[in-house]
């Protein structure tokens, strides 16, 4: 069984508010999600909590909150337990997983710049010469592959719905020689027509964009005036009521729609844990590092494990 403190960056970012997260620690990972029932209701209601949930994940700046003191002491940030986790990590074979946006890149206005650095590139690729290192990205994995462009590492993208292993040698590949899961393959088209009509529907929300993912798709609002997010809401509303089988999750200014599956970035780490051979294994040291909500689905997995 694994026995790793983890600590969510995210955890750290939503106290604060960083550029698009929340405030007070309320409503806190606390995913919207569009379901049969939802879509048999009322508008109204409906369209005002997604709007609120959407607001709440979004301030402008700093907030700070009551006991906010004592929310950082029992989420303490990782770096200032550095030595802490050196040291719990003796001994053990660490695998590394690191989300993409926000994380190895900066969060940008345009989705489609959203650039690691040579330095940050030249880091990723000489922790992968040490421990197996995974990106995970709710990114589909041929995009997210395009701007990290490293063969050595493993990659699941569609928030873990599309994993491949290393295509250049590595002392770990022997483990994983055709390492391809694609657990969502049967949603390919109903996610490919969504994503077309989201695209239609949306033209008319100045600063929206809709990004096709492969397995999931999603709709970028950091560029949309806080006034046009309910008109935002409604569209894609009106999209979804007739695709009983795709949920809605947020992250940070961005909605993204997915299969209503047991699958999450969560899933895909036991999945790869599993095919390195360390499925329940007392000397394995996984450390993820992400900013996102859909995070926490991996944080939970070691945090229960």
């Amino acid at each position: 069984m694994l026995e790793t403190k983890i600590i969510s960056k995210s955890e750290v970012l939503c106290a604060g508010g960083d550029d698009g997260d929340t405030s007070p620690a309320t409503k806190v990972f606390q995913d919207f999600q569009i379901n049969e029932e939802d879509v048999g209701r009322g508008g109204g209601g409906l369209i005002r909590s997604w709007v609120d949930s959407m607001r709440a994940c979004s301030p402008s700046h700093l907030k700070p909150f009551n006991n906010q003191s004592s929310w950082i002491k029992e989420h303490p940030s990782a770096l200032n337990m550095f030595e802490e986790i050196l040291h719990e990590s003796e001994g053990k074979q660490i695998v590394m997983f690191l989300d993409y946006d926000g994380t190895l890149s900066p969060i940008v206005d345009d989705p489609d710049r959203a650039f690691m650095s040579n330095k940050m590139r030249n880091t990723v690729r000489k922790l992968a010469m040490c421990f197996p290192t995974v990106i995970v990205s709710g990114r589909s994995r041929e995009k997210v592959y395009s701007f990290v462009k490293l063969t050595e590492l493993y990659y699941a993208g569609s928030h873990g719905m599309d994993i491949k292993g290393p295509e250049q040698n590595s002392k770990y590949k022997k483990k994983t020689q055709s390492l391809l899961c694609q657990p969502a393959t049967e949603f390919l088209p109903v996610i490919s027509e969504v994503y077309m009509k989201l695209v239609e529907k949306t033209k008319s929300i100045q600063g929206a964009k809709v990004e096709n993912n492969k397995f999931c798709a999603s709709v970028h609002f950091r560029c949309v005036d806080e006034n046009k997010w309910s008109d935002l809401a409604h569209l894609v509303r009106s999209v979804l009521k007739n695709y009983p089988k795709l949920m809605l999750t947020q992250g940070r200014k961005v909605l993204e729609i997915r299969p209503i599956i047991k699958w999450d970035k969560g899933k895909a780490l036991e999945f790869l844990l599993e095919s390195l051979g360390y499925e329940n294994c007392t000397h394995v040291f996984p450390i993820y590092i992400g900013d996102d909500r859909t995070d926490e689905d991996a944080f939970k997995v070691y945090k229960y494990s």
